[in-house]
Parts: C-alpha cells; sequence; structure tokens
C-alpha cells in the first residue's frame, strides 16, 4: 500500500487540492483538483472568511474522497504574501567593555530583530509584537565605529552596530487555517510556507550557495524568494500578478473577465485567438497583436517584480530567476524581466513540475508552472513538517510555530520579553573637571543575562524541545566607575632638575576642591582636580626654597649724587644648559640649571654713565714716548677716592665730581717723570716743543715733541 499525501494549495482565487503517492523512490502526481473562490474570502494570502474557504475545501475533500477513499490528514502553505520582511537595525556602546563574544553579538542581533517585529506591528496596526512570529533573518552587516566589519567577534571599540532583515509571519494567518481546515473536518498534518514549498522543490540545498530568485506569480499576488550562502535570506511579495494581466485583455478586447482569462491561455500556444467580446461579435485576432495592446500591464508586472528583487537582494540583481505559477506563463515577461534585471535571456526561465526530481505525473493530471507550489507543499511538508511546540518561560507557557530549530532567542521573542533590556543596565557615569576640562567616566557595564533550560544554563542560540522549562534572570547593573585621583592623572608627574649642582626631583601637585590630595583617593562626582607642576624658574626657585636666587637676578643698582643707575650687564644671571635665560622661561626634565653673578669696577660704572674718568695725549719727552693723564671725574664711596679698578657693590651710595676739562701745558710733563740733571751745568735750562722753545705753560698737541736742555761744561 503506498503512502498517499493530500496537499492543498488555499490560493487568493482558488483553492488546488493534490493527491501523491509515494514508491520505494518517488512520487507520482495521481490527481489534482482546482476550484474557484466564489466570492472574495481571501486577502493578501489570510483567510477573511472562514466558512466560505472553508466550503471550497470541502468541496475538493469530497470530489478526491469519491477518486481516493477517504482523507483526514492535510499538508498546507501560509502564503508566502503573508509573509512580512522588515529591515532594522541597533547600535551599542561598547566603551570600555571586554572583547565581544559570541553571545553578546546574538543579543545584539536578536535585539535588531525584536525592533524589526514592533515595526512590522505598528505598520500593520497590531496592538502587541507577539502577534507575529520570526520565521528567519539574516545580518546584512556588522559595523565597529561606524566602519563596516567582517565579524565582531574578539574586537573592541567604542559602538558596534547591527543591520539585519527579518521574516515575520502573522498569528493570525495559521490560526484562520487551522479554523477553516476544522470545519472541513481535516487535521493539519503539516504546514510549510508556500516560497518554501517551491524552494524545496526547485532549488536543493546544494543550489542555495547561488543567490537565486524564486518568482510565484499567482492571480493576485507575486510571491519572491531569495537564496543566497546556502540558505534562503529573503521573501517579498508584489500585490500585482496574473489578474493585471486578465484586466488588461479585458479592456483591450471588451470581454469578460472569465473570458478575458480563457484568451490569456490562448496566447501561450496559439497564433491566433477566437474571442466573443461583450456585443457578441466574435472576432480573430493575431496572438502578437494582443501581447502588443496589453505590453504596458507586462512592464508594470516585470517592474514590480524587479523593484521587489532589488529591495530583498541588497539593489543587486541575482544569478538567476526562476518563474513559477500560472502567471508565469505571461508572453514576454521572462525576457522583460532579464533586461529590467540587467542578466542575459537565459538567465530568467519558466520552470515547470519537469524540473523536479523523483516525480512522475499521472496522464490525466495536466503539467505546468502553477503546480509548482501545489507539488511543493505535499513534499516540503512531508520531509520537513512545520509544526507547533510548546515551553514555558518564566512560568508563562508559549506555543511556538517550528518552522525551523528553536532557540531560546526565538523563545523569548515570541514571549514579548524585551532582549535590550536583559543585560544589566550601565553603572551612573561621573562627571569631574581635570585643570578645568570637564570628563564624564562611564560606569561598569551590566552584566549578560542569566538563561537556564530545565536548570542548566545555556546560551541565546541553545536549541529547545516541545515542553522545557525556561527561565530568564535579568544581568546584574554594573556599578558607578572606581577611579583614584592619580589614576585620572595618569600617574603623578615629575621633572628632574640639577641647581647648582644639586639634584632637586619636582612632583607635581595634586588638588581636590581646592585641597591638596596624594592621589590615592577615590574620585567622586563633581570633584574639581587639579594637577599642576611648577612651570617656570620662578616658580621653580620657590617650590625648591630657592628665592635667594631669585634675588640676585634683580637689575644690579647704585646710588650716585643720589640719583639711581642700572647696571644691566652685571648682577645675577640664570644659565640654562649653557644658555642665559630668565625667570619666566619654561624648563624641562633633565635641565641643568647655574646661578652666575658679577660686580662692576669703577671704569664700569663710568661707562655706564657716559662719564670719562681721564684724559689723556702722546707725547715723546726727550726722545722717549709718554702719554700724559690727567682726571676728568672721581667717585668717592664714604669720602674715599676710587680708583678705576675698584669694585663696585649693589647699593653702593657714590658720589661722583665732574672736573674741568683743561689742555695739557708743558709743566704737566713733569709730573709723569723723574728730571735727572746733569752733574756740571753751566747756566739755566732751556725747554723745547718741536725744536722751538718754549716755556712751562706752553699747551701741548698729541705728538708734540719736547726736550729739556741743560748747558754744561767739561770738568777742569
Amino acid at each position: 500500500m503506498h503512502e498517499k499525501l493530500f496537499a492543498l494549495d488555499i490560493g487568493t482565487r482558488s483553492v488546488v487540492g493534490i493527491i501523491l503517492e509515494k514508491t520505494a523512490d518517488s512520487f507520482e502526481v495521481t490527481d489534482i483538483v482546482s476550484m474557484e473562490h466564489q466570492e472574495r474570502a481571501m486577502l493578501d494570502g489570510q483567510i477573511h472568511d472562514v466558512i466560505a474557504v472553508s466550503k471550497v475545501i470541502q468541496t475538493i475533500k469530497d470530489i478526491l474522497e469519491k477518486k481516493h477513499g477517504s482523507l483526514h490528514n492535510v499538508s498546507v502553505a501560509a502564503a508566502g504574501r503573508a509573509l512580512k520582511t522588515e529591515p532594522a537595525s541597533i547600535s551599542i556602546d561598547i566603551n570600555g567593555k571586554s572583547i565581544l563574544q559570541h553571545d553578546d553579538i546574538l543579543h545584539l542581533e536578536l535585539s535588531a530583530v525584536q525592533k524589526a517585529q514592533a515595526i512590522v506591528a505598528e505598520k500593520n496596526n497590531s496592538s502587541s509584537n507577539h502577534h507575529y512570529y520570526c520565521v528567519g533573518y539574516s545580518v546584512l552587516y556588522y559595523r565597529l565605529d561606524d566602519q563596516e566589519i567582517g565579524s565582531l567577534i574578539d574586537q573592541s571599540g567604542t559602538k558596534v552596530s547591527v543591520e539585519i532583515i527579518a521574516t515575520f509571519l502573522p498569528k493570525a494567518v495559521v490560526e484562520s487555517l487551522l479554523a477553516a481546515l476544522k470545519r472541513a473536518d481535516l487535521h493539519m498534518q503539516a504546514l510549510t510556507l508556500e516560497p518554501i514549498a517551491a524552494i524545496n522543490v526547485l532549488i536543493p540545498q546544494s543550489m542555495r550557495r547561488l543567490n537565486v530568485a524564486l518568482v510565484d506569480i499567482g492571480a493576485g499576488t507575486s510571491d519572491i524568494a531569495l537564496t543566497d550562502s546556502g540558505t534562503v535570506i529573503a521573501y517579498g511579495m508584489v500585490p500585482i500578478a496574473g489578474d493585471e494581466i486578465t484586466e488588461a485583455i479585458s479592456d483591450s478586447l471588451l470581454l469578460d473577465f472569465p473570458l478575458a482569462e480563457t484568451a490569456k491561455r490562448q496566447l501561450i500556444d496559439q497564433e491566433i485567438i477566437t474571442v466573443t467580446d461583450i456585443l457578441g461579435f466574435e472576432t480573430e485576432i493575431p496572438s502578437t497583436e494582443v501581447v502588443e495592446s496589453i505590453m504596458p500591464s507586462i512592464e508594470k508586472l516585470a517592474d514590480a517584480i524587479s523593484q521587489e528583487i532589488y529591495i530583498l537582494n541588497n539593489n543587486i540583481p541575482p544569478k538567476a530567476v526562476m518563474l513559477v505559477g500560472g502567471g508565469s506563463l505571461t508572453p514576454k515577461l521572462p525576457e522583460i524581466l532579464a533586461d529590467k534585471l540587467n542578466l542575459p535571456k537565459n538567465r530568467v526561465a519558466i520552470r515547470g513540475i519537469e524540473a523536479i526530481g523523483q516525480l512522475t505525473i499521472a496522464d490525466h493530471v495536466h503539467s505546468g508552472p502553477e503546480l509548482v507550489t501545489p507539488i511543493g507543499i505535499a513534499l516540503a511538508a512531508h520531509k520537513s513538517p512545520i509544526q507547533y511546540m510548546s515551553v514555558n518561560v518564566n512560568g508563562q507557557t508559549i506555543r511556538l510555530f517550528d518552522m525551523k530549530e528553536m532557540t531560546v532567542g526565538d523563545c523569548l521573542l515570541t514571549a514579548g520579553i524585551k532582549l535590550n533590556k536583559l543585560y544589566g543596565r550601565p553603572g551612573m557615569a561621573m562627571m569631574v573637571k581635570f585643570n578645568g576640562q570637564l570628563i564624564t567616566i562611564p560606569g561598569e557595564h551590566g552584566t549578560k543575562p542569566i538563561l537556564t533550560i530545565n536548570g542548566k544554563d545555556v546560551s541565546l542560540d541553545y536549541t529547545v524541545q516541545d515542553g522545557d522549562e525556561i527561565t530568564v534572570q535579568q544581568g546584574d547593573d554594573g556599578r558607578s566607575p572606581r577611579l583614584s585621583i592619580k589614576d585620572l592623572a595618569d600617574g603623578l608627574p615629575s621633572k628632574q632638575v640639577t641647581i647648582n649642582d644639586a639634584k632637586h626631583t619636582i612632583h607635581a601637585e595634586l588638588r581636590r576642591n581646592d585641597q591638596v590630595v596624594t592621589g590615592e583617593e577615590f574620585l567622586h562626582d563633581n570633584d574639581r582636580i587639579t594637577c599642576t607642576i611648577p612651570g617656570t624658574l620662578e616658580e621653580l626657585f620657590t617650590k625648591t626654597n630657592k628665592e635667594d636666587l631669585l634675588r640676585s637676578v634683580k637689575p644690579f643698582t647704585v646710588t650716585v649724587n643720589e640719583k639711581e643707575v642700572t647696571l644691566p650687564a652685571f648682577g645675577g644671571k640664570i644659565v640654562k644648559n649653557g644658555i642665559p635665560t630668565n625667570p619666566t622661561s619654561t624648563y624641562e626634565d633633565g635641565d641643568v640649571i647655574e646661578m652666575k653673578s658679577s660686580r662692576p669696577l669703577t671704569t664700569d660704572l663710568a661707562y655706564a654713565m657716559n662719564a670719562q674718568l681721564t684724559f689723556s695725549i702722546p707725547v715723546t719727552f726727550n726722545g722717549k714716548k709718554l702719554r700724559l693723564t690727567k682726571k676728568l671725574a672721581e667717585f668717592y664711596r664714604d669720602g674715599h677716592t676710587l680708583t678705576s679698578e675698584d669694585v663696585i657693590n649693589h647699593g653702593d651710595t657714590l658720589s661722583f665730581v665732574q672736573n674741568k676739562m683743561e689742555p695739557f701745558i708743558f709743566q704737566d710733563v713733569f709730573m709723569h717723570i723723574d728730571i735727572d740733571m746733569p752733574e756740571h751745568i753751566v747756566g739755566g735750562f732751556l725747554l723745547m716743543k718741536n725744536k722751538q722753545e718754549t716755556t712751562f705753560n706752553e699747551t701741548l698737541a698729541p705728538g708734540d715733541e719736547l726736550n729739556i736742555l741743560w748747558p754744561t761744561s767739561s770738568p777742569t
């Protein structure tokens, strides 16, 4: 006895019932029944009139039961158009946090999924996020400090963010399916999703590493699913499909809608079609002419599908597109869609049930692309049935739509637990002022939540089983920062200098709120911290109790005739690393500083006062060169005359006498020489200037040649 599979494809316009029989290594389609809804009982993949839909299901069931016996179990699919796909991103501050681990990243991803869940609920006017099941999500990118990065594991920085795209199924879709089946006395044996059903039979797991789009074009909507990197990455839907083309034919040829539907099907394989318009006129029209007239509607359908594919696939075309469903037979659609996606013509193709491996079809069953989804529902539900499971989360029983391997994270999403609030809150930050600059010191990060299943510690990605007991305990809040004043100042700065051959270590001074501290004390909120180290030589000498050195640097002054005279070139000097400097200059670690002082002589004081102490001229006397000098000015200290070589002290009180300058006369010579008189003088002597006889009062000029002549006689 072969195993019999009964599946229903409950669509917007019609319901398709299909019977498959499983043989040893294949499946055979033995029967198929299709029936249109008598009224608008379906909208966007959701049953709006359970009773009306259940009547159609009951009719199909009765027809099939007459041929194949009693049918009690059925596989169904939730329409892909009921799926809600929403991107979302979330960022968290990780400044000061240790490197990121797998659990941290998963928590970040699920927080973004929960955000997308809330957006979907808001867009669909739902009062609760729990009305939507997450059936899958994909990470679009991670960012670290606003730079895109491949992985966040073991990374550290200031801020991380993730953007995901998540897909949700309204809970009401499943509940209405269950209600319609129950009225037809059918038990839902298994559940799948229409896009998954089509993908499972046309795109096996080995092909999902390719970026491929599957488009199921029905009557009212076109469902889209995308694969990449070994998984289904996105689902989408556009509210335009085969009916749009039928309506265009109806308008163009003036046909009733059912007749327009018949004409549309004739376009597929007939060169000339025969139609009877609403006025009763029968007309034969070339198919090419009809296609030309409805080309704007075909373009519109291709536009809508291609744009949605771009949106779902991060604005890049996929590698290939597979078209299924009755609407895929729309003339010229594959070529136009290829053009809009910038793909070669052979990369967009209609795929019928002949592409399904290990499948045979009874001779009386019509085959076509519209049967791909119904067959896929039966096979997918048989191979990978989706069931409910019940788990307990913190005492609350929840039912999960088991579409994949369910994890603790899925349970928390379904239970409505806010994942972004499970981590402990960061500790309160402190605000302090350091040398006048406001600094924020963040508190410690909170710890991650404690998750257990049946008393065992687990992580967010731990797989759950039916009946599991899950407990969630929020992580501990972080503490306020605990930082010493010295840590804030990055240690206590110091400089080492040498002053007059003695080494000194100069430490910075720390003050908190104007009170001197050691730096070991802990900071408090709103503290005012100053860290100062003597910056100039003047401050350095004060710090080292060498103010006397500063005093010696003051300008050298004396009082002359009751007036102060300053000698800038004398007094104390500061020499830093061999170069003279001043007290207001700065110094660095390792500098050598010396204090040097000097005192002026009387001549230095006279020079400073522009005073000339002496006046002299050169002359020649009796053949010898001689310099005649006389005092022009004199300094007195305490009544004593100062010589030109006497040392002047800082603060001396002196008297200064300026003499009148008078010319030299011959007799001044005798103040500078001693006269040797000859032994035998006869008579008087003669004074000669420049070989001319002169007198004692004769004025002299520089360079004069002077002589004194003594008349003498020989001894007898």
